[in-house]
């Protein structure tokens, strides 16, 4: 059987990039049993309510919904136990530093198989104010009108 090459995104969370102004990212491994990478495999997983944190020199990740897989039997596992991130020394010493000094939060946007392997994106970010949010729905708005009038003008109408 030839081994998974590429990247297939199982799930990712939108809602992150609206809520947190996203300074970091990083690429990290998840630990998993073997009914969780099977209900991934058919795509359902929820990173609605997930977050990570830093406990004891080790990057945890909370409230991940993974759902029982349907045809695994009394092995089954819990749907959203804390699962273990799997990144290097030097970027958990880096996370430890950033989450106690500036207040910054560890929020996972997106979840995905690289070269059959799970991996979830996580970023370090700040929570963004209600008019941060003003600001970025304005920008994306007048970003929008001008691209919108230019294909106009090059079409040659008004």
């Amino acid at each position: 059987m030839p081994k998974e090459r590429g990247q297939k995104v199982i799930v990712s969370n939108r809602r992150a990039r609206h809520d947190y102004s996203i300074l970091d990212t990083y690429e990290a491994g998840l630990v998993l049993v073997g009914t969780e990478v099977k209900s991934l495999r058919a795509g359902r997983a929820s990173l609605a309510d997930a977050f990570a944190t830093v406990d004891d020199g080790e990057v945890w990740l909370r409230n991940l919904h993974i759902p029982e897989y349907e045809h695994g039997t009394w092995t089954n596992h819990e749907a959203r136990r804390h699962r273990k991130l799997l990144l290097h020394r030097g970027e958990i010493e880096k996370l430890i530093g950033k989450t106690k000094e500036s207040g910054l939060s560890l929020v996972p946007l997106s979840l995905y198989f690289k070269d059959g392997k799970v991996k979830v994106e996580l970023a370090l970010a700040k929570g963004k104010k209600s008019y941060d949010k003003r600001q970025d729905l304005a920008k994306r708005d007048a970003q929008r009108e001008m691209t919108r009038a230019m294909g106009r003008a090059l079409k040659g109408r008004r």
